[in-house]
């Protein structure tokens, strides 16, 4: 153990030896050695996280730079202007602006967050330093659950420390509510916002909608209890335009589409669609604290979460396949058009046979989480920590869909297609499909409907115990203390997924009745024009059949699972404040030790009709040497290095025991897939440097270069000649059918080969008047690039249709990652405007199927403002804010494609959003 302390501190010396021998001279003659040290103790309780003293956005950046200047990690950190006045719907908006993440949209929303050009599979996301649940398939957490109004700040550990269970390889996310004894006296703080989309009302859902929080901080007479409770409530409509198509992408052969050359990429489908709904979330926190006079401080916190989500997405909807819905003759393009990458862009698709669809889905999230905290000073020094802790989400599902069309009898069609890839694609049919009394549900070839009820519980259960002991000599003076602990962590995630086909009642082919009927939605921007929509419950239940079953075939078999992990973890962290020679040093150095016992429930599907359960799993050890330190310059400056062994545990729905089995009746090759509960974790070895130049609270600029070796990396591999003797034992082949073979293809999440990832993060963060003088008064500005590479190459067949068969970069890297907050504050006015830009990435998905795909994602540009005025201390209005916002200025669309841009998939817009508010504390 010392040996393995004493080499990670050699290597980390002989990188920054050039840097601390350039300054040393200046070092001598400029700071007291004993300053440094010092200051990160002595910080007068104004630069708090949680404590309220300098408001406004320049107060919420000069804390946040005193979390970043203390911390003995690199660290990024975000801290609420004020108690309720974080401007985004969600806390993920906020994290996103941080140098080196990026955020994925997700219905218009900021919801999952890439750290360092790695997917969110990678992260790990806290609340009060305790690792959360989701209501997803995975472990990354959605952020748009977390109300941003309830959080105090973000911390973002992109380097840790032995002491930090829960880390990620990426980065660890820790959200934090307030302390209420850390106020010195009673807050109450109101506020509400009118919100209203771009878009416009459609069907039977309006354009506004509204966000309100109130929160309130207390402490008893003699400062030894405080309790806070906040509410928050947000209703916000969902209004979307969506033009899609069919994925693959794929060049035809000769005929197969009469009108186009073979060879020419080309689409099976087309759509367009307006959505339409609503999101409705309602957050409740709540903080206990007591600080008794014999060295005990006990914290209770508690937060709860509710959402509801219900939408319709009316679609128009083209065929270019063969189906055709089975009429003769078939389809066949005039006049059609390819450009230089034999892509086919437009033409006129004659013989059609257009479905007209309502689609619903109806989602309700629950996230509850209990943390009871106990700290206890000795008086030889000694403090002892038990935390407790329990969370639990839940996700209850339901997804229907009809399909109408033009009968009796069946209308072809003849649609002049243009296709766009930085636009909404044109269809502009022949007939009308705006009267809902010609279009009938029926059983078609392509069925009538389906639906599926999703549902998915995750639990958690943690202990923890911690003890920091002061140092007592030994080892060089090296360390000023020793943290040493322990946490237990008992997860359990459990998935169903029943699924069916909806069918057309006793009373065949019906158009569906008026009292059902929301109106016509425009699909004009697609050159559709207007359509019906309806009420896709209601009719269901009025003329349709549903019967959602779990067993009924292998595939939806292998849906159903659920995976367990204890996982116990102990480490050992010497902590460092003293100096080098001349030079302060801070940081620490430690071990952490993690044992994972985990395995998986499912069951296996093996013809003709055998259902039987099927579980695997594993136990393994990972030891996890740490280092951090931070060097304290001349001039305000630190240089940090750190060195770190990390881990990312695998993706929970990898991880299910399910078994898809099925025989190819004409070929009698076996095959099957499945998940894989003997999964190693991703691992990697990483290197940290950073440079900071602060200027006291009120400024910093920064560059960083991160090195991640990648030991291995997981993804879906397909391979033949897996032996299927046992599965194939019972079965029987239909008459005239061959003999079951005895190898065939199987696929299943492995453990392959890993790489390099690097990138560098250039961040400043400026009062102009500190350079511009008092003629920029007020004026200021927060940037950050990041610059990422990676030499990691992944094949995974699950989303070839979607990425190719070649291979493909790492999930979620963006190659640059830009951001930039201009802001203006000066006597109660503030006004700011932000922009954040990612180049494209390869983003994952949620497909037909409900499982994770992947997909080629053009790169975004989202710009944000805010103004506001605040009231001053002589006014009647003392403590009332105004304020207005607008989010995605620019109306930026969200666009994929298939392996090339000139080959779209979706160009979707969600619309700008405006609100408009008012905040009062007191």
């Amino acid at each position: 153990m010392v040996q393995l302390k004493r080499n990670l501190l050699s290597v980390a010396l002989a990188t920054a030896a050039m840097m601390l021998a350039a300054q040393a001279s200046a070092q001598d003659a400029q700071a007291n050695p004993q300053d440094a040290p010092a200051s990160a103790k002595k910080k007068d309780d104004a630069k708090n996280l949680d404590t309220v003293v300098v408001t406004g956005i320049r107060g919420g950046i000069e804390r946040a730079i005193d979390i970043k200047k203390d911390a003995t990690s690199i660290v990024e950190a975000v801290s609420a202007e004020d108690i309720g006045k974080l401007p985004d719907v969600s806390i993920a908006e906020s994290i996103a602006r941080l140098p080196g993440l990026a955020a994925q949209r997700v219905a218009g929303r900021a919801q999952v967050i890439s750290v360092r050009g790695l997917s969110p599979d990678f992260a790990t996301t806290l609340l009060n330093g305790r690792e959360l649940v989701s209501t997803g398939d995975n472990r990354s957490v959605e952020f748009d659950q977390y109300p941003s109004e309830l959080m105090a700040g973000v911390t973002v550990y992109k380097t840790p420390d032995a002491a930090l269970v829960g880390q990620g390889l990426s980065g660890t996310m820790d959200m934090r509510t307030v302390r209420p004894l850390d106020y010195d006296k009673p807050v109450i703080a109101l506020s509400g916002r009118w919100q209203r989309n771009s878009l416009g009302s459609a069907a039977n859902e309006g354009a506004t909608g509204n966000r309100f929080n109130a929160s309130y901080i207390g402490q008893s007479a003699d400062r030894t209890i405080g309790y806070s409770i906040g509410y928050s409530h947000s209703d916000t409509p969902i209004q979307e335009n969506q033009v899609g198509l069919y994925e693959p992408w794929q060049a035809i052969g000769e005929n197969w589409r009469p009108g186009v050359d073979a060879g020419t990429y080309y689409s099976d489908g087309i759509k367009a669609l307006r959505r339409t709904g609503y999101t409705k979330r309602d957050g409740v926190m709540g903080t206990l604290e007591v600080r008794a006079k014999d060295g005990w401080i006990s914290t209770l916190d508690v937060f709860h979460s509710q959402a509801k989500q219900e939408s319709t997405a009316n679609q128009f909807e083209v065929n270019l396949s063969g189906w055709n819905g089975g009429y003769d003759p078939g389809l066949n393009v005039d006049g059609a058009m390819a450009n230089g990458n034999d892509t086919f862009t437009g033409g006129t698709v004659q013989n059609v046979y257009p479905l007209v669809r309502g689609m619903y889905n109806h989602r309700k999230d629950t996230i509850s989480a209990v943390g009871w905290r106990n700290e206890f000073f000795m008086d030889n020094g000694v403090k002892l920590t038990a935390d407790l802790s329990w969370s639990r989400a839940k996700r209850d599902e339901l997804s229907l869909e009809n399909n109408a069309q033009i009968a009796p009898p069946p209308a072809l069609d003849s649609i002049d297609l243009s296709i766009s890839e930085d636009g909404f694609s044109q269809m502009v049919p022949t007939l009308d499909y705006s009267d809902p009394s010609k279009l009938f549900l029926r059983n078609t070839i392509y069925g009538s409907g389906y639906g599926k009820v999703p549902k998915v519980e995750d639990e958690l259960k943690g202990f923890r115990l911690d003890a920091n002991f002061p140092a007592s000599g030994g080892m060089d003076n090296l360390f000023s203390s020793i943290d040493v602990g322990l946490n237990y962590a008992d997860r359990k995630k459990e998935k169903h997924q029943p699924e069916g086909n909806i069918n057309v009642g006793s009373q065949g082919d019906t158009t569906i009745e008026s009292d059902l009927q929301y109106g016509l939605v425009d699909l004009g921007f697609a050159g559709i024009g207007m359509i019906p929509s309806w009420n896709v419950p209601g009719a269901v239940s009025r003329y349709m059949t549903f019967v959602p079953s779990e067993d009924a075939a292998g595939y939806l078999i292998a849906k159903t699972w659920i995976v367990n992990e204890t996982i116990t973890t102990g480490y050992a962290k010497g902590n460092i404040d003293t100096t080098w020679g001349s030079v302060p040093v801070r940081g620490n150095i430690g071990l952490q030790i993690q044992h994972v016992d985990q395995s998986s429930d499912g069951r296996a599907f093996l013809p003709p009709n055998i259902v039987s359960p099927y579980t695997k799993g594993k136990t393994y050890t990972d030891v996890l040497p740490s280092m951090n330190l931070a060097f304290s310059l001349a001039d305000d400056q630190t240089l940090r290095v750190g060195l770190a062994r990390q881990v990312a545990r695998p993706r929970v729905d990898q991880m299910r025991a399910s078994l898809d089995f099925g025989v190819d009746e004409n070929t009698g090759k076996p095959g099957g897939s499945s998940g894989n509960a003997m999964l190693d974790p991703w691992r990697a070895n990483a290197f940290d440097i950073s440079w900071e130049k602060y200027f006291g609270s009120k400024a910093y600029i920064a560059a960083a270069y991160f090195y991640k070796d990648l030991r291995s990396y997981i993804y879906t591999q397909s391979r033949d000649g897996y032996d299927y003797s046992a599965e194939v034992a019972s079965y029987v082949p239909q008459e005239g059918k061959p003999p079951v073979q005895q190898f065939g293809t199987y696929s299943e999440p492995l453990n392959g080969k890993g790489g390099k990832l690097q990138g560098v993060e250039l961040t400043a963060s400026l009062p102009l008047d500190m350079v511009f003088g008092d003629a920029l008064q007020g004026f200021g500005v927060v940037a950050s690039a990041s610059f990422n590479d990676s030499s990691i190459k992944i094949l995974d067949p699950e989303s070839a249709s979607s990425v190719g068969s070649d291979p493909i970069s790492l999930p979620g890297l963006s190659k640059r990652v830009y951001n930039l907050t201009a802001y203006y504050e000066r006597n109660g006015f503030e006004f700011r405007v932000n922009n954040r830009r990612r180049s494209d990435f390869i983003g994952e998905i949620g497909n037909f199927d409900g499982n994770r795909t992947l997909r080629y994602v053009v790169g975004e540009n989202i710009t944000d403002a805010q103004v506001s005025y605040t009231f001053g201390e002589s006014s009647a209005f003392k403590g009332l804010s105004l304020l207005l916002q607008a989010s995605n200025l620019g109306d930026e669309a969200y666009r994929t494609y298939a392996g090339t841009k000139d080959r779209p998939l979706e160009y979707i817009k969600w619309g700008r959003t405006l609100l408009l508010g008012a905040s009062y504390r007191f």
